[in-house]
């Protein structure tokens, strides 16, 4: 195993070893307190553009189920086709895995997908650095690699050079929010999707990098799901209610996305026999809140773990949720015909919103929630109601 580093933009550095594919990369580092699912955030599309450290400290113990797809043409245990985020950071990795449903080892797979990986790092240190300054670009450097090389100027800010190109410093790299990641994610056409038996309804369903088991829970309730682009006009189809999936990045890229979905709630507005249900899940919570006027921001390090409380606004009801997301919406700026649907009970960020006449909310965290829980999966029921 070579020596890895894990390098922040601010200079921290944690050492370890390489136990995926040898190579360098750059994304912004994050932090998942999950104690279950790597398989499944690997895979989750909101990942992309990221570096995924895991709080808790054994991974890889129970190995890497089969990466194909089923019949109906999504993954049959993971959330899409292939691993999206930059490189995975744990404190201790498991070489040895069992499980009934295993096919590979962890290590096996990121090489495979040419993801690099560190273990042996002090990640509750790590996490509080992340916690304290808030979430930030890094770099996996990997011994022997020969095409990176480290310095220190002269002011102590971090700097990269390659090949004996141009040095530059962290504020010139690219940075996380800059780019469009939804686009990167996205699907390229339009694919449809059979439900489960008998067909009640058909929803069209903006692909911002959803998550296969969003599909399966909508297709297992009678759903013919049609998937579009992030920037698709889907306006000019026959369906029966729209959804807004979960995605990567910053909501202020998807302004083409916005736009559609303005037009779709202006129709509703203006003639009320337009009206169809709408339902959105993480970025789709954030999309949808834009489209009715209402602003986003950046979250300090952001909801990602399986145990983010939430309470039903107007409610006792509370709920454990799964979330994965580094933007919020502004309560502040809903406009007065909507209003918000959860609340976090850690922070008091905004974790849904409702139009408060006609059937249009969100949720900011994952009700089909794969790996678990699954204790608002009957948003989906509502949502089905809703489609009459």
């Amino acid at each position: 195993m070579k020596i890895a580093r894990l390098i922040l933009e601010d200079g921290s550095q944690f050492v370890g070893w390489s136990f995926g594919f040898d190579a360098p990369t750059t994304g912004e580092v994050v932090f998942n307190t999950a104690m279950t699912g790597y398989p499944e955030s690997l895979t989750d599309p909101s990942y992309a553009g990221q570096i995924l450290v895991t709080t808790y400290p054994l991974i890889g113990n129970y190995g890497v189920p089969d990466t194909g797809l089923g019949k109906n043409g999504l993954p049959l245990f993971m959330e899409s086709e292939k691993i999206h985020a930059k490189a995975l950071v744990v404190a201790d990795y498991s070489e040895t895995y069992s499980h009934w449903n295993a096919r590979e080892s962890l290590a096996n797979w990121l090489k495979r997908e040419k993801i690099p990986a560190i273990t042996g790092i002090d990640t509750r240190r790590l996490t509080k650095v992340l916690r304290e300054s808030g979430v930030m670009m890094g770099r996996i450097e990997i011994d022997g690699s020969g095409e990176f090389a480290i310095q220190q100027d002269g002011e102590a800010n971090l700097k990269f050079a390659t090949h004996g190109s141009r040095i530059t410093n962290s504020s010139e790299r690219e940075d996380y929010g800059s780019v469009n990641w939804v686009e990167k994610v996205s699907c390229k056409e339009v694919i449809t999707y059979q439900p489960i038996g008998e067909k009640k309804h058909r929803v069209v369903l903006v692909d911002c990098g959803v998550k296969a088991n969003i599909i399966r829970c909508l297709i297992k309730r009678g759903i013919e799901v049609v998937r579009v682009p992030w920037d698709y006009d889907f306006n000019q189809l026959e369906f029966d209610g729209l959804f807004l999936a979960n995605g990567p990045g910053d909501p202020e890229q998807c302004s083409k996305t916005v736009a559609n979905i303005q037009t779709f709630l202006n129709r509703g507005l203006q003639i009320p026999s337009n009206v169809r249900p709408c339902m959105g899940i993480c970025l789709g919570n954030q999309l949808l809140a834009r489209a009715a006027g209402a602003n986003t921001y950046k979250l300090k390090y952001g909801h990602r773990s399986h145990n983010q409380p939430v309470q039903q606004v107007g409610t006792t009801r509370c709920f454990i949720t799964s979330q994965n997301h580094g933007y919020a919406v502004d309560d502040k700026t809903l406009p007065a015909d909507w209003e918000p649907l959860f609340v976090n009970m850690n922070d008091g960020s905004n974790e849904g919103i409702r139009h408060k006449t006609n059937p249009w909310m969100s949720a900011q965290f994952h009700p089909e929630a794969c790996s678990g829980p699954v204790d608002t999966e009957f948003l989906f029921d509502e949502f089905v109601k809703m489609l009459g």
